[in-house]
């Protein structure tokens, strides 16, 4: 799961800060109309969203360019900090992480940063513009504007409820929840994001009471075993699980389920589904109907073959179908978006890619966890880790991107190196 966007609602949020960072970017020359139109040479690679996905195809194709002239690459994100998505539940709870940055994850590699909030891509003209008044030319882009919270799916949801879009709206929730002496939180969404933020805010704030609201059943994609394990978990914070029900309203202070039911809330959590950008669809792109562009097997889009999508901003075909947003999956496609593309720039044909699913790690809090072992398709196996050593297992896989940039940095092929799944994952027509 991605999570740069440009979405209108978070615009005004970062506009002062996108100010002073544009200035002091324009200052030090690293864009403007003029210096773009007068500076175009060699192979412009641009890549937009500096998530798990962007990042990994920024370093790794920067990596393998860096040392051949005729190629530049310059990554495109609204704010200079990166985000580590699958950590927003701890930051919305309060607890503090440690703040990377894009440019110093990009350092040594001679990528450059853009900061700016996308507003248009021209796909025909091969045009991106930077918070309207700024434009940048391309020859391949990489597109990898991730998705964020849907909340259009139900009404006031966009209005009166908090989500973990990005860290600034963490924050806000965090800021709510630290206010509130006493109440109900409700988290609406029952999936694994919904999951681990009420137990992290049950554990970190027992005063409160935490109602986790979902049509499924929290944790029904797993084995029995990790399934009864997760519930316990739940059971033992207090968390108070309601499933096979529908949010169809969400109210000030209470959200409405199907059939009239009024749960009153004094903070409202909102987890369920996901919706990328209008971005591709506006530019003339090939998308799905949810809004994501359809790509051929080497990730380019199939209507704009230079343009190549990755992460939660891609419809990506293997033989279990399409494969859903996650974490374990983002950083792979940038990586293979950036092999294709060196190849394709050494005069070779990209190669197709293939991915498999190997795990589903969820946090109970901070001293507990479920993992859940997966075959390439994501069905779930047999075996699942619970309790500390579920913990060591999740904290390791999931640790700091710094280190794997930083070994993408010396040996790109380091990055390289993924469950391809067999069978599972091979499509027919594939070479």
């Amino acid at each position: 799961m991605t999570c740069i966007t440009s979405d209108p609602c978070h615009i005004q949020a970062a506009r002062s800060h996108l100010v002073g960072v544009s200035k002091r970017a324009e200052e030090d020359g690293t864009m403007s109309a003029r210096q773009e139109a007068g500076t175009a040479t060699g192979h412009r690679v641009v890549i937009l969203g500096a998530g798990y996905a962007g990042m990994a195809a920024a370093v790794q194709l920067a990596a393998r360019v860096k040392r051949r002239e005729g190629a530049r690459v310059t990554v495109v994100n609204a704010q200079e900090r990166f985000t580590e998505r699958m950590r927003l539940h701890m930051t919305a709870t309060g607890q503090r992480l440690a703040e990377l940055s894009v440019p110093e994850l990009l350092a040594g590699t001679g990528a450059r940063f853009v900061p700016g909030w996308v507003t248009a891509v021209d796909a025909d003209a091969k045009t991106v513009r930077i918070d309207d008044d700024r434009v940048l030319r391309y020859d391949t882009l990489v597109y990898g504007l991730g998705g964020v919270a849907d909340t259009s799916a139900v009404p006031g949801a966009e209005d009166h409820a908090y989500t973990l879009s990005g860290a600034q709206d963490a924050e806000a929730l965090a800021d709510r929840l630290a206010r509130l002496g006493g109440g109900t939180v409700v988290v609406a969404g029952s999936g694994l994001t919904g999951i681990e933020s009420a137990a992290e805010i049950a554990e970190r704030h027992p005063r409160l009471s935490v109602v986790l609201l979902g049509r499924a059943e929290p944790g029904a994609a797993m084995n029995p075993k990790a399934t009864s394990y997760l519930r316990a978990a739940l059971d033992r914070l207090g968390v108070q699980v309601r499933a096979g029900v529908e949010v169809v309203k969400v109210l000030p202070d209470a959200v409405e389920l199907a059939g009239g039911e009024h749960i009153v809330a004094d903070a409202i959590l909102w987890t369920s589904g996901t919706r990328v950008p209008p971005l591709a669809a506006a530019a003339g792109l090939a998308v799905d109907e949810h809004g994501r562009i359809v790509t051929d097997a080497a990730l380019r889009s199939v209507s704009h073959p230079e343009v190549y999508a990755i992460g939660d901003a891609a419809a990506i075909r293997q033989g279990y179908g399409i494969m859903h947003g996650t974490c374990q999956g983002g950083m792979p496609t940038g990586v293979h978006a950036a092999l294709s593309i060196d190849r394709v720039l050494r005069g070779k044909q990209p190669k197709p890619f293939r991915f498999g699913y190997y795990h589903t790690p969820v946090s109970l809090g901070r001293g507990d966890a479920v993992v859940q072992f997966t075959r390439p398709d994501d069905s779930p196996r047999r075996i699942c880790l619970t309790g500390r050593t579920a913990v060591r297992y999740k904290e390791t896989v999931t640790a700091s991107p710094w280190p794997t940039y930083g070994r993408m940095k010396k040996v790109p092929a380091s990055g390289a190196f993924w469950p391809r799944g067999g069978r599972f994952t091979r499509v027919r027509g594939d070479e």
